[in-house]
């Protein structure tokens, strides 16, 4: 089908409400268009330079850490949580505020579901049944639990307005969930076609938040479908590059590409949105990568060296910090099985240096934050 003839689907009956029922899309794509074939190429190409950089960091599963932490507020903030990175870096429920926990929780959720999923790729491929796994661990004991965690919906969801009367879209009904997941995960899998990489997920987005599949969670397993494609259909070795920031900057476009999708047919826009989306999120994971490294090189060969015979422990103290960047001095004492007055001396000897900031102004329980480190995050 060529792109210019695509037809998003229908709206259909249903009592008191009208619901929407997009066309099945495990078939054949002729794009032919030179706007989305130049934004794809950039696309592309900054993709595998991310991918090709990646595999040069050393410790990039520390580093790919808190991207999954980012992301995992991003993605929850878009639904409305309102949970900052430097308290999804806090190990302890006891360490936030009681009014915002349940905002925590979903991070904590999200954080959680996609370290599962990624690992989970090795033996199960992008299926309806991993997104299912998924979406119970991301709904587990936070507002939405008693919405059929892991399965799809067997009743009408909405989007926007208070009730199916006022909605601003009404997915399909919940008999047709079944076909239209399965013509998705067809497609995902479809080798046959021959439909660029880049194109086939930005349409499976689209897809899925069409489908609506779940009683809530959608719009976050969405994001995390896209890259679990990228890693499963080795455009990425490793988890680097996640949509979420781009989709939140762009908030009202990210919600009006996809429903013009529905409305106007307009699925040229939306693809042409999404690559956009790749190529610059690419980029910003290049330029964070590369900053990590300097600030990695800047404190161990010249920050530390001011500390003679305590460098090595330093060096060990330094590595500790990126991958826990918040932190209590029981944390370090415990992570690198340290004295207690060890432990509070290096930490010490790092705020003097201007590595660590202490945020509580406690004298007991104090955290220690590696702002510069999570700058790049915030």
């Amino acid at each position: 089908m060529n792109i210019r003839d695509f037809k998003a689907g229908n709206f259909v009956t249903v009592v008191g409400y009208k619901a929407f029922v997009p066309e099945l899309i495990n078939k054949e794509w002729e794009i032919g268009n030179p706007a989305i074939n130049t934004l794809l190429e950039k696309a592309t190409r900054k993709l595998g330079e991310l991918n090709a950089f990646s595999q040069m960091i050393p410790e990039i599963d520390t580093y790919i850490q808190m991207d999954v932490t980012k992301e995992a507020t991003t993605s929850c903030r878009i639904e409305g949580t309102r949970t900052q990175i430097d308290e999804a870096l806090l190990h302890e429920e006891g360490a936030i505020e009681v009014e915002k926990r349940d905002d925590w929780k979903e991070v904590k959720n999200y954080i959680h579901a996609m370290n599962y999923a990624i690992e989970r790729l090795d033996k199960l491929p992008v299926s309806s049944r991993l997104l299912k796994e998924t979406h119970k661990i991301l709904l587990s004991n936070v507002r939405g639990e008693n919405k059929l965690l892991g399965e799809f919906r067997t009743i009408q969801n909405w989007i926007g307005g208070a009730s199916l009367k006022d909605a601003v879209f009404i997915p399909p009904p919940p008999t047709e969930v079944p076909d239209l997941m399965g013509d998705l995960e067809k497609f995902i899998h479809n080798e046959e076609i021959s439909v660029p990489h880049l194109i086939k997920i930005a349409l499976a987005h689209y897809q899925f938040e069409t489908i609506h599949p779940f009683l809530d969670g959608n719009g976050r397993t969405g994001r995390l479908l896209i890259t679990l494609y990228l890693v499963s259909h080795k455009l990425l070795n490793k988890p680097t590059l996640y949509l979420s920031e781009f989709f939140e900057k762009h908030k009202t476009l990210y919600y009006d590409n996809l429903m013009n999708v529905r409305l106007k047919n307009d699925v040229v826009q939306w693809i042409k949105f999404f690559m956009v989306g790749i190529e610059e999120t690419a980029q910003k994971g290049i330029d964070t990568q590369l900053t990590i490294l300097k600030i990695k090189d800047e404190l161990e060969n010249r920050t530390i060296l001011s500390l003679g015979k305590k460098i090595p422990l330093a060096k060990r103290a330094l590595a500790f910090i990126f991958k826990r960047p918040v932190f209590t001095v029981a944390d370090i004492e415990q992570g690198l099985d340290l004295s207690k007055p060890t432990a509070n001396a290096i930490v010490a000897d790092f705020v003097k240096l201007g590595i660590l900031n202490e945020h509580t102004g406690f004298k007991r329980n104090r955290l220690f934050f590696f702002d510069r480190y999570i700058d790049l995050f915030r």
